[in-house]
């Protein structure tokens, strides 16, 4: 894990042979895992942790999730998983995932694009509750809108 800036965090991922397909790429739906282990430590690392949220009552669900393949990802490459905020709404917010891929020459390119939209919970009845204040701070000025 390291920090890109204040408003970016990318957590660092070595793609298993488990997660790789017959066409020798990762098999998309790793990508998805990847996403949420990257948003989890993007949490730890603004010292905002998740079961910290669970224990106050808050939870997120993924309502929507995007990928967006751009170049193949491979066994063994080099990778990581760029988080920032897109936007933050009133009980909503979107977050961004870049993977990016250290080519042969050296050069970072993006290989995968997601977007997750979350959705602000209480943990009690599971309805939507309003993006906690704490959670916009970490955000700052990184999430337009």
């Amino acid at each position: 894990m390291s920090p890109v800036d204040d408003a970016r965090f990318a957590l660092s991922v070595v793609p298993r042979y488990a997660e790789v397909d017959q066409q020798s790429v990762v098999f998309h739906a790793h990508y998805l895992t990847w996403f949420d282990e990257a948003w989890t430590a993007y949490l730890d690392h603004r010292s905002l942790r998740y079961p910290d949220l669970i224990v106050a009552g808050v939870d997120f669900q993924v309502v929507r999730s995007e990928i967006d393949y751009r170049a193949p990802v491979r066994w063994r490459d080099t990778v990581r998983v760029v988080v920032a905020c897109e936007s933050v709404g009133t009980t909503s917010f979107t977050v961004t995932f870049d993977v990016l891929r250290t080519d042969g020459d050296g050069i970072e390119r993006t290989a995968v694009r997601g977007r997750n939209v979350y959705v602000t919970v209480s943990t009690g009845d599971w309805a939507k509750r309003p993006v906690p204040d704490e959670l916009r701070r970490i955000f700052g000025d990184s999430a337009p809108g």
